[in-house]
């Protein structure tokens, strides 16, 4: 018998995508589920491209970072509540701040293969709806109320019961292996790295600045469904400069000397969703659709930031190593993209990770081409969702330059992991 033979790979295509706008926790979205807010931006995206029929799209792929229990099955019981045909498979991914673009990589892989010619991938995330568990203790004694044989057993085992076994287990923002916030872990870093104040300052107007000239000029107009009253980001803040942001005080690393963290240079928790509509060029030109842009490369890496440097091997420091990995083998260097999008978890993690590609033998980025249309510290970083974010926005810059043009993505994720890719326009 015979293997059968792998399929050539195909050329992946990036034809849209839509999201909500971003909204801060505990606000606009405070009541809205993560199967709502990633309903209402797959539904977008069906209406858009039309979308609807039996077999439009070949599969869905998403998730989430903060999943409640009702979240099984998030991804197929979105496609069931959206207006997805119900005959769409789908399926859950999660790695963490990497999820929405780990997402988009795994549906790209099987278009890639030839397993379906089309696919939307992305994620979603609440902060203001996190999930709270069951004090341990008490999980315990309701386990131990279950299996007991008896009435009687049941009984004894719910007298253990205790006021403090009442107070739930209430999500942080921290790394099970060292207990330090992803902030604190950021500052260890941003020390190491000698990365300065009025730097990560600058760095957050900018980006401010740069997303309010985008919706300026309409370019969000088919990326950005409006829900819950938002039509843009409510994290934005058009006006921001670096003297009102040096008036902060600092929020992160404040143990340590010369804390430069502060709530205006790092992300805020953030509300939203958002998916991108992947496909094969053969599929794009039979519905007349003009791909922005293909994704052409990817890479993953993780750092020891247990036990490692914080500079060389920092939480948020994986992309320093998945980048220039990922150049080499596509025998690229970082002057062949026109544009630049990094994830900015803080200004800087930002930063760092370009020292860093620097010190790895990679030429400087060009600061007018790096997250020309703003990036997460304006809008906001609901986690499983800013992956597709930036594959939507930067395949659209690329389309709007028209002609050839190539951009790189570097996000990074808790865990001491990066997720990268390579966006072309031939």
């Amino acid at each position: 018998m015979s293997l059968l033979r792998a399929p050539a790979a195909r050329r992946v295509a990036i034809v849209g995508g839509t999201r909500v706008p971003f909204a801060r926790s505990d606000g606009p979205y405070a009541t809205a589920s993560n199967q709502e807010m990633l309903t209402a931006v797959v539904d977008g995206l069906v209406t858009r491209f039309d979308l609807g029929q039996p077999g439009a799209v070949g599969e869905f792929v998403a998730g989430a970072v903060l999943k409640h229990a009702r979240d099984f099955n998030l991804a197929r019981e979105t496609v069931l509540g959206s207006k997805l045909a119900p005959t769409t498979p789908a399926y859950d991914i999660q790695q963490a701040c990497g999820t929405g673009l780990q997402a988009v990589i795994a549906a790209a892989n099987k278009i890639a293969l030839g397993q379906t010619d089309s696919a939307i991938a992305g994620g979603a995330d609440t902060t203001s709806d996190a999930p709270l568990g069951v004090n341990d203790d008490l999980r315990r004694i309701l386990l131990a109320a279950r299996r007991a044989k008896s009435l009687g057993g049941r009984l004894k085992a719910l007298a253990r019961v205790r006021p403090g076994h009442l107070v739930p287990d209430i999500p942080r923002n921290a790394e099970p292996r060292t207990g330090l916030s992803m902030g604190e872990h950021a500052a260890l870093t941003a020390h190491a790295w000698g990365v300065s104040r009025e730097a990560q300052d600058e760095l957050a107007a900018t980006s401010h600045q740069r997303l309010a000239a985008a919706y300026e000029r309409d370019f969000f107009q088919d990326l950005v469904v409006p829900f819950r009253g938002l039509d843009r980001d409510q994290n934005l803040r058009p006006g921001s400069t670096v003297e009102k942001l040096a008036t902060l005080k600092p929020v992160f690393g404040t143990g340590g000397p010369n804390p430069t963290m502060t709530a205006g240079n790092s992300t805020p928790l953030t509300d939203g969703a958002a998916v991108v509509l992947l496909a094969s060029e053969e599929w794009a030109a039979a519905r007349g659709l003009e791909p922005l842009a293909y994704l052409t490369a990817y890479e993953t890496a993780a750092v020891d930031f247990v036990a490692g440097d914080p500079a060389e091997e920092g939480l948020l420091m994986a992309p320093a190593r998945a980048v220039p990995r990922m150049l080499e083998r596509a025998g690229l260097g970082m002057d062949d993209f026109d544009l630049v999008e990094v994830h900015e978890a803080f200004a800087s993690q930002v930063l760092a990770t370009l020292a860093a590609w620097e010190k790895a033998g990679l030429a400087p980025v060009d600061r007018a081409r790096l997250n020309v249309a703003g990036s997460s510290l304006a809008t906001g970083h609901p986690f499983a969702a800013t992956g597709a974010r930036i594959v939507a926005t930067l395949a659209k810059l690329l389309a709007e330059r028209g002609g050839s043009g190539r951009g790189l993505i570097s996000v990074c994720a808790a865990g001491g992991q990066g997720v990268t890719a390579v966006l072309e326009r031939p």
